[in-house]
């Protein structure tokens, strides 16, 4: 889903604790733009710069009710953020990678290779995992459930050991 990026673009944010730490949501038009762990808020500062310019950000209490799903999802509800709209922007590869993501279901994991092949390209992994690491709606776009070929864990932008809570909260993790 693609929002209006004209000049009437209004983004509200909201703060969330997160047994993970407080995350930083923002959202516009009834969709969500960022999800991220509020020590990566440099990040988000410049992503969202690049991408929408100088941009009013209105502090909202749950917009679009979109904190509670995920205040939800951590108490364990796990499919409520299923259906919860995205655009993260990006290039349209980014995009396809992205939209891949979502189509891999709570408790399962994939390598690079199994979301490149998926993707039609077998030989895309390395692009894949660039494109899963600029993934700026964690856990809704959900990129930890992606991991090496050989099972390993590979990395995380919110750091391993939340990504290990995340596959373990998730049921993908039995150890």
């Amino acid at each position: 889903m693609k929002i209006n990026q004209g000049p009437n673009l209004q983004i509200l944010s909201d703060h969330i604790q997160t047994p993970l730490g407080a995350m930083i949501l923002l959202a516009s038009d009834g969709v969500m733009l960022l999800l991220e762990f509020i020590d990566a808020e440099g990040r988000v500062e410049r992503e969202m710069g690049k991408r929408f310019g100088s941009v009013q950000v209105t502090p909202a209490q749950n917009p679009f009710g979109f904190s509670e799903r995920i205040i939800n999802y951590f108490a364990g509800d796990l499919h409520t953020i299923d259906a919860i709209p995205t655009d993260g922007g990006g290039t349209e590869f980014q995009r396809r990678v992205w939209a891949g993501l979502r189509e891999i279901p709570c408790g399962v994991t994939i390598s690079y290779g199994e979301l490149a092949t998926r993707l039609g390209d077998k030989n895309a992994m390395r692009a894949v995992g660039l494109a899963n690491g600029r993934n700026p709606i964690a856990i809704v776009v959900p990129c930890h459930r992606v991991i090496g070929a050989n099972g390993s864990m590979t990395g995380y932008g919110g750091g391993m050991a939340r990504k290990e809570w995340l596959l373990r909260h998730e049921g993908a993790l039995l150890i």
